[in-house]
């Protein structure tokens, strides 16, 4: 599975901005999918995550709940993440992810694409 993740750029304290993963499989329906984040120095962070099936399971890391919004297009093989009222902590390389489900570890990744959220 090959994910490419675009959308990212630089914005405004307050702005928007919608990341895009499209999947170059189409049989991500037992897979959950997810978007990471990670600044120099520090941990990737799960952001959010979905079932590809279901579009259901639906996890927000507490940083972004009420901001974020994660969704999928089955019908166009690309999950998006909806990224509302950003912060300067909010910057940061942004990747989507995806596992089997029954899986721990997330075993594709995409490039990543940056996000740089300024005042």
């Amino acid at each position: 599975v090959q994910l490419v993740e675009s959308g990212g750029g630089a914005v405004q304290t307050g702005g928007s901005l919608r990341l895009s993963c499209v999947a170059s499989s189409r049989t991500l329906s037992s897979y959950i999918m997810a978007w990471f984040r990670q600044t120099p120095g520090q941990e990737r962070e799960r952001v959010a995550s979905i079932s590809w099936s279901t579009g259901g399971s639906i996890y927000y890391a507490d940083s972004v709940k009420g901001r974020f919004t994660i969704s999928r297009d089955y019908a166009k093989n690309t999950m998006y993440l909806q990224m509302s009222s950003l912060k300067a902590e909010d910057t940061a390389v942004y990747y989507c992810a995806g596992r089997v489900q029954g899986v721990l570890q997330y075993e594709y990744w995409g490039q990543g694409t940056l996000v740089t959220v300024s005042s």
